[in-house]
This record gives C-alpha cells, sequence and structure tokens, in this order.
C-alpha cells in the first residue's frame, strides 16, 4: 500500500450545511442532481458493473449509491464527517466510506481505482493541483477521471447574472470577470433571516483545470457542457428565459485519463 503520511483532516465549510444538503438530494427528485447530472453520469462511464470506483469529495453519498446499483464497488470520501455519517447510514454496507481531503486519500493504495468522480465538489476544493495529483496515484493505468462542475465560463461567484434587453427581449449573461482566480463566500439561504451559513467556491479559468490534470500526467479524452432541464411557468418572459437556458449551459462535464 502507498500511502501518504497522516496528517490532521479538517471538515470543509460544508460541514455546516450537511443536514440541508442531505434533504435537498434525498427529497427532489426534480434536481439537477437527479434529471441532468446522473443520467449523463452513467453515459458517460458507460458499463460500470464490477469496476473499482473512487466518489471523491461524495457528500452524503448520493452518486456513490446510483453506482452502487449500476453494479459498481464503490469507495466514497468527503471532508465533512457529518456528510460522512450521512452517507454510511442511507447508503449499502458494500459502499465504503470515509473521511479525509481530496489532496491526502489516507489508506488508499496507489492503482486501486478503475475510475474517479468528482461531481459539483472540484469548485469547493482548494488544492487542485494536489487533488489532481492524489488522483492520479490512485488511478490505474489508463483510468478515467470524470469531474463535473458548475460552468467557469458562465456561473462565476458575484462575477456573473441575468439580465433582461429590452429592446431585443433577450435574456443575456453578463460576465463581469472569467480570468482571475477568485475564492468566495457563498450565502446559502440568502433570504433565511438570523445567523448566515456560508461555504466557499473557488473560481478558475477553465485553462487552469487544463493545465493542472495535464500535469499530473492525465490527457484530456471529453469536455461536455450541460444545461438545464428546468423549464420557466407561463408568462411574459417563458420564452426569453427557456431560450437563455439552451444557450448558456449550467455544468461542465471534463473527462480525463491517467497516462
Amino acid at each position: 500500500m502507498d500511502t501518504p503520511q497522516k496528517k490532521k483532516t479538517l471538515d470543509t465549510s460544508w460541514q455546516s450545511v450537511a443536514s440541508w444538503y442531505d434533504v435537498l438530494l434525498e427529497t427532489d427528485q426534480d434536481s439537477y442532481q437527479a434529471q441532468v447530472i446522473a443520467p449523463n453520469l452513467l453515459r458517460i462511464l458507460g458499463m460500470v458493473s464490477g469496476k473499482r470506483i473512487l466518489d471523491l469529495a461524495c457528500g452524503q453519498g448520493y452518486f456513490s449509491r446510483i453506482l452502487h446499483e449500476a453494479g459498481a464497488m464503490v469507495h466514497g470520501v468527503d471532508a465533512s464527517s457529518d456528510l460522512i455519517a450521512r452517507a454510511k447510514k442511507q447508503s449499502s454496507p458494500a459502499v465504503e466510506f470515509h473521511t479525509c481531503q481530496s489532496d491526502n486519500l489516507l489508506g488508499i493504495a496507489q492503482n486501486s481505482f478503475d475510475a474517479v468522480i468528482c461531481i459539483l465538489a472540484i469548485q469547493n476544493i482548494e488544492k487542485l493541483n494536489e487533488t489532481c495529483a492524489e488522483v492520479a496515484r490512485v488511478l490505474k493505468p489508463g483510468g478515467t477521471v470524470v469531474v463535473v462542475l458548475n460552468h467557469p465560463a458562465f456561473r462565476i461567484p458575484k462575477r456573473s447574472s441575468w439580465g433582461i434587453d429590452e429592446q431585443t427581449l433577450l435574456q443575456y449573461r453578463r460576465v463581469d470577470g472569467y480570468m482571475s482566480e477568485s475564492r468566495v463566500e457563498i450565502d446559502m439561504h440568502p433570504s433565511a433571516s438570523g445567523k448566515k451559513v456560508t461555504t466557499i467556491s473557488f473560481h478558475r479559468p477553465l485553462q487552469v483545470f487544463f493545465k493542472a490534470l495535464t500535469k499530473n500526467g492525465f490527457a484530456i479524452t471529453r469536455l461536455e457542457e450541460w444545461m438545464s432541464h428546468k423549464v420557466s411557468e407561463a408568462g411574459p418572459k417563458k420564452v426569453m428565459e427557456d431560450r437563455a437556458r439552451k444557450e448558456f449551459p449550467l455544468f461542465m462535464m471534463i473527462e480525463a485519463k491517467k497516462n
């Protein structure tokens, strides 16, 4: 077993929203996770039966359970001990979970997984290069990593927004910054009263992800952009809103293979 030296594991900012996130995924059958990401992820991964898959930053195990039900042998890791506790409670004993940082995968041997997934979590990981290095370490030669993130060109925390051109009656996406990396606190319940609950999000332009992956021995094999499945209710803005959803994708998927 090739294991990094043990160091103190710290919970991420998602520790404070573990309960809310769990309820969201388990009760909303019309969520982006259920309607957009899950079916596309299974399509990208192909036949997973019998394969060993690591769910990196797995949260409360939502995608771990989906892959297990499809026949994969799944191991989930997350920095939040609360989310891991929920994952263990809600999943089959056959799915293994433990708490650790993405940049220091304690107890996981090198060359031990056929695939690694990281779903809607890379934007919350500070140490991107170190995380890519750890993913490369635990993947088998020729193994695949699949990353799904909020689209870095259109969904930039506090530097992108919707607007409406009253002359053309078109909804557009305003982007006030893209190339500069940023670290932003996100209010998870902006309309709620009382103490704020925040998480940390890191914006990076697309080239930063490509450089981190290629630096650590990966070849980019596929990139896809996934749009929202939602539709607006009938009204004067329905046409422009539905059009804008199709023009400005919500998610980006990057697939890379270990050389």
